[in-house]
């Protein structure tokens, strides 16, 4: 007797979904319709949902729950420490009760976007295209492959050991480019950094100990660690990966590996016993929306709010490499610099409205440069002239922009944001600039934050 199988037809595969259907229906529990409200987070993972009426068997059963619950007696599990503080004092200029702070999604973004008026979008976009002119003319191209990199990857490619997507490894190998050309690291051929360049405090012969945020399956660090040397490195991430780095960095005896399964918001890098005093180099690929942020809250604990002066000791900062990623991401409560946007004249919805933006970044093709955005402008004061008269305002204004436009905005968008995270940097006393790392044909999320003591 032939099984029945759900009748929801999957155009990609070109056939019927394989799952036995629900009794009493012709789809199986994935592609059976409910009411949306029925379905809710799950309060151990939020990023699943279940239905409401099943929530107490589940939370019971929930493949996380182990996870979960292992965590939370780790010492460096401290629940939100890096997430932001509502209460920081770059938020005193909005009423308290705005707070506390929610996560607020694209589609929320987008929606209060199109509640402004002409004249508010207008004077927005004049904000930025002023902003931008002023204050990202110093940003330079920086793209690298170190000698020893290249090395690396053509060893790799003929042992037929390592996993090569070209885009991927050309990343790679630059951010490492621009932490040896910043003084930071020294690899293995032996050749110094630039004689221009002055020691980091506590190198000595290479940074003991390397952090990598968003690590995924590792393998900027096993690059790293092959070609510079590295004899002690945390790979920080929150998910479970397969095919990862973790074996071949192993079998490296000299190496100590501690992989840390953890949400970067909820790391106390501090209660880190093997990491007790230990010079350290913290390094990130595509760290997405405001994980950045968090990453440098987790690297620099002394200056959240609430903290102690015991936190300045058990750390010591040796240098920083991220390369920033998602801006549509970015949250205004965890964002580190708040201050940097009230002081430009920007509100909360206004960065929120600027996060939104950064998505358009990323639609257009990149075989090219920034788009000409010369006769912005006058375009938008144009605009601006015919008021709320403008036809389906904001919305239409927004569907009838060209591609170009739209992503030339993005672009400076996302300069404005990672600006704000530099100048906090620069604040606490760091060294430290923003480059683009590798051309917009490789990634058009190119953007290099490397800094030092």
């Amino acid at each position: 007797m032939e099984t029945k199988r759900c009748n929801f037809w999957l155009p990609n595969k070109n056939r019927f979904c394989a799952n036995c259907p629900f009794a009493g229906s012709l789809f199986c529990g994935n592609h059976n319709s409910r009411p949306q409200d029925q379905w809710i987070p799950c309060p151990i993972d939020p990023s699943h949902s279940v239905l409401e009426q099943n929530l107490k068997g589940h939370v019971k059963r929930c493949p996380m729950l182990k996870q979960v619950q292992s965590l939370s007696v780790q010492p460096f599990y401290q629940k939100g420490i890096n997430a932001g503080s509502d209460g920081e004092e770059e938020t005193s200029r909005f009423d308290d009760s705005r707070l506390p702070y929610m996560t607020v999604t694209s589609e929320m973004k987008r929606n209060d976007l199109h509640k402004m008026s002409v004249p508010e979008f207008c004077n927005l976009i004049e904000k930025i295209e002023s902003l931008h002119e002023s204050l990202c003319k110093d940003i330079q191209d920086s793209i690298q492959m170190p000698e020893v990199c290249s090395l690396w990857i053509k060893s790799g490619i003929e042992d037929r050991k390592l996993p090569f997507q070209e885009k991927h490894i050309v990343q790679q190998a630059s951010i490492l480019g621009n932490l040896e050309n910043f003084g930071v690291l020294k690899n293995s051929l032996g050749r110094k950094p630039s004689e221009c360049e002055e020691p980091v405090e506590g190198k000595g012969e290479g940074v003991p100990a390397v952090i990598e945020f968003g690590a995924g399956r590792g393998y900027l660090t096993q690059m790293l660690a092959d070609c510079y040397g590295i004899k002690r490195v945390f790979l920080v991430e929150r998910k479970s990966y397969k095919l990862k780095a973790d074996r071949s960095l192993r079998q490296n005896e000299s190496l100590m590996l501690e992989r840390l399964r953890i949400d970067i918001e909820d790391l106390d890098l501090n209660a880190v016993e093997s990491l007790q005093g230990v010079p350290f180099l913290a390094i990130g690929k595509h760290l997405c929306g405001a994980a950045t942020d968090l990453a440098l809250r987790c690297c620099f604990p002394e200056y959240r709010k609430n903290s102690s002066e015991q936190y300045t000791a058990n750390n010591k900062f040796g240098g920083l490499a991220i390369a920033t990623c998602c801006h549509h991401l970015c949250q205004w409560k965890h964002y580190t610099n708040k201050r940097f946007f009230l002081d430009l004249g920007l509100t909360m919805e206004e960065f929120h409205a600027i996060t939104w933006f950064t998505s358009w970044a990323v639609d257009a093709i990149h075989d090219s440069d920034l788009p000409d955005t010369t006769t912005c402008g006058s375009h938008f004061q144009s605009i601006k002239a015919q008021g709320d008269g403008h036809a389906n305002g904001v919305e239409r204004i927004l569907s009838d922009m060209e591609s170009g436009k739209r992503a030339a905005l993005g672009f400076k968008c996302k300069w404005i944001i990672d600006l704000g995270r530099l100048m906090w940097l620069r604040k606490h006393g760091l060294d430290a600039k923003l480059v683009r790392y590798v051309p917009p044909s490789i990634s058009p999320e190119n953007h290099l934050l490397i800094a030092r003591p």
